[in-house]
């Protein structure tokens, strides 16, 4: 582990560092749609490799984890326990009521249900961070979610998508195990073997776990392109109320909870922003590539209005909280990747 830290970073240093993964991840991953869309060929028998891409992705967030991330689930367990029952209970609840409504096909209602039973994505850290929101908070509930994903996501997929498509609750929790929580573990015990040598691959970590998404869109995308120009209107639609309605709810939820307006912002983007990458390699694996397209456009979608959000609810709070009120926390480690 790391003996010393190096000093934090200037606030306007920190921002337009984040600002630029925020900016940059969404478009990369347009681009690698396109290409998916325009170049299906390209991507033909890669559905096997996208459990494995995943697994890279969640490998460089166990590196980005430190003590730091676990404490605070120590300090303030009832907060952290109030973020991961509303994610795992609006998100999971939005997804069957927006498919049921939009009268979705199956393999698009169990792909749009699945996206909502994922965990929190990683991205929402650093977009707590821009909206001047509680990143501790917002970094406990994301570690926590996670972990306890392979117990929640399966049976929660069963109960409201098993009414549209076959759902195997034992086999989907193997498979996160596998692609998820073990990725995860091993970040976490390399960071503790080698910390002083991964500090110094931080920077690359981000962009490794953006470029890695993006494949895994390109694979979806690719999967799906003969449905996608009948089907894409639709999912957009479904993706853009799921997204927003989970937002809304979840800063609802922190109010209710008086958690504050940092507190609540956190928990607007731990409800509303999903391991998207995840829903789309487990839609890949037990559905079908249809399927994963709402989890394809939800991995675009939710960095972008993430980032809008996070950007109009700092410009409101900039005049009444002090420059430095995150909860005493730096610029999360983590990046959007998913």
């Amino acid at each position: 582990m790391r003996t010393e830290q190096a000093p934090p970073q200037p606030a306007d240093t920190t921002d337009r560092a984040a600002r630029r993964a925020v900016t940059v991840f969404p478009l990369l991953v347009l681009a690698a749609g396109a290409i998916g869309l325009a170049s299906p060929g390209a991507f033909a028998g890669w559905g096997v490799s996208v459990p494995y891409l995943l697994g890279v992705v969640m490998f460089c967030m166990g590196l980005t984890m430190t003590a730091v991330d676990f404490r605070g689930v120590a300090k303030r367990p009832w907060a952290v326990g109030l973020g991961l029952v509303a994610h795992y209970v609006i998100m999971p609840g939005l997804g069957w009521l927006i498919a049921h409504a939009l009268d979705l096909s199956p393999q698009l209602a169990a792909g749009v249900i699945l996206v909502g039973c994922a965990p929190s994505g990683t991205a929402s850290n650093v977009v707590t961070y821009l909206a001047r929101g509680d990143v501790a908070l917002s970094v406990s509930v994301a570690t926590v979610s996670t972990i306890v994903a392979p117990l929640v996501t399966p049976p929660l997929t069963l109960l409201l998508a098993g009414t549209y498509l076959p759902v195997d609750a034992g086999s989907m929790m193997t498979d996160i195990l596998k692609t998820v929580l073990l990725p995860v573990l091993a970040g976490l015990a390399v960071r503790f073997l080698a910390g002083r040598y991964i500090d110094r691959l931080l920077g690359a970590l981000p962009w490794l776990s953006a470029a890695t998404v993006a494949v895994i869109v390109a694979v979806v995308v690719g999967g799906s392109a003969e449905t996608i120009k009948s089907a894409a209107a639709m999912v957009l639609l479904a993706v853009v109320l799921h997204n927003g309605l989970g937002l809304l709810l979840g800063y609802g939820a922190g109010k209710v909870a008086r958690l504050g307006r940092p507190g609540s912002r956190a928990m607007a983007f731990e409800v509303g922003m999903q391991n998207s990458g995840l829903a789309a390699s487990l839609a890949t694996a037990h559905f079908s590539p249809l399927a994963a397209l709402p989890a394809a456009i939800f991995s675009v979608w939710h960095n972008i209005s993430g980032a809008l959000v996070a950007a109009s609810m700092a410009h409101r709070s900039r005049k009444t909280e002090p420059l430095g009120d995150r909860s005493g926390q730096p610029a999360p480690d983590g990046s959007p990747a998913g």
